[in-house]
């Protein structure tokens, strides 16, 4: 019986990662009919190796008719002299000190919102620091969003790995994203389950966020683009997610702990904030292999070994990662999701997380 449900459920795996690589979402739009004022905000804490790269990207763009708004959350770096000194050459970019974080609020959330209150584009556009983007996204993005009005637009980057460390830790996500969770669906479907965004690149159209306020209304909240993107879809707002653009890129963590620390604040999320599920999630892809080999016969064996590989084929194909080093590291990946759940129990119990040198209660 246990061995049937956990065939059952890796097939279940194989069709989702299937249909999310056979049916790739794309960012589709017409770029010569789009000429609305884009308010691009980057939330900012301690981003000295970031913010250089990200603010010449958006100088680079084709697309000029954009403001861009840094809020600099309490920067002990050389982050705010940085965007100063692009501030006094560029015109459209604006620097945005905190004067500290109200309580009942996190830092990011906090920093996009206090964005928005000064922003004037038809279009929001919420990017994080150590995200590059290239060619013309923000045209293509805003024409998607227009063309197909959507209320948002988020893009899960490309992920740039180098070491050993990233890649045993940051395929995970995408992993469980595309073999969980049919894309097609975010946006043909009502239920706000079937939802999904990536806080490095979410674009709102400006009335709907003014009209919401999201940020507000997620202050609290460690994985507030999901949580956002669920309530948008609870309110019948449109939104669309689209998994590894390549003109969106991002290397998120350069070691070990880095990566679980941060992939241990949002991994529940994608089961609904349930550890239960996540857990389950884990022994089923981890050791789910034991009873299978005990209990069935030696054909179903191999369709189940089969399938398990054809999943991380067609996960890493749709991510754009490197197919033969993801299964290389299956086992390895596994584990780190292991440590990963074991850290994200132990957070929640304390109720406690360090990120960015700052408590969160």
């Amino acid at each position: 019986m246990v061995a049937g449900l956990i065939v059952a459920f890796t097939i279940m795996q194989l069709i989702v990662a299937a249909i999310n690589l056979i049916f790739p979402l794309k960012i589709k739009g017409d770029d010569q009919d789009v000429n609305e004022l884009v308010s691009v905000m980057i939330p900012v804490r301690n981003e000295s190796s970031n913010i250089i790269s990200i603010l010449t990207d958006l100088q680079s763009q084709a697309y000029k008719n954009i403001e861009i708004l840094v809020f600099n959350d309490q920067s002990n770096d050389n982050t705010e002299n940085i965007v100063s000194d692009f501030a006094r050459t560029d015109m459209r970019i604006k620097l945005i000190n905190s004067a500290g974080l109200p309580e009942g609020w996190l830092g990011k959330n906090y920093g996009c919102h206090t964005m928005a209150q000064y922003a004037c584009g038809s279009y929001f556009l919420f990017i994080d620091a150590d995200v590059r983007i290239k060619n013309n996204i923000i045209t293509s993005a805003v024409a998607h969003a227009i063309k197909n009005k959507y209320a948002l637009v988020s893009i899960f980057p490309s992920q740039a790995m180098i070491t050993f460390d990233e890649w045993i830790t940051v395929p995970l996500m995408n992993y469980i994203l595309l073999s969980l969770l049919p894309l097609v669906l975010v946006h043909a479907s009502n239920r706000s389950a079937l939802a999904a965004a990536n806080g490095q690149f979410m674009l709102f159209k400006a009335d709907v966020y003014k009209k919401y306020l999201p940020h507000k209304v997620m202050k609290n909240k460690m994985v507030e683009d999901i949580e956002i993107a669920r309530f948008l879809k609870s309110n019948n707002e449109k939104i669309s997610c689209i998994a590894s653009e390549t003109d969106v890129q991002c290397r998120m963590y350069n070691n070990f702990n880095e990566a679980v620390q941060g992939f241990s604040k949002n991994v529940f999320s994608f089961f609904g904030n349930s550890f239960l599920l996540s857990l389950l999630f884990w022994l089923i892809t981890t050791f789910g292999f034991i009873p299978v080999i005990i209990y069935m016969p030696v054909l179903i064996i191999k369709i189940y070994l089969i399938t398990v590989i054809l999943i991380r084929i067609f996960t890493s194909l749709t991510s754009h990662q490197h197919v033969l080093l993801n299964l290389l590291l299956l086992l390895p990946q596994q584990i780190t999701l292991g440590i990963i759940n074991y850290l994200a129990l132990m957070n929640k119990i304390k109720r406690r997380y360090v990120w960015k040198g700052r408590k969160i209660e």
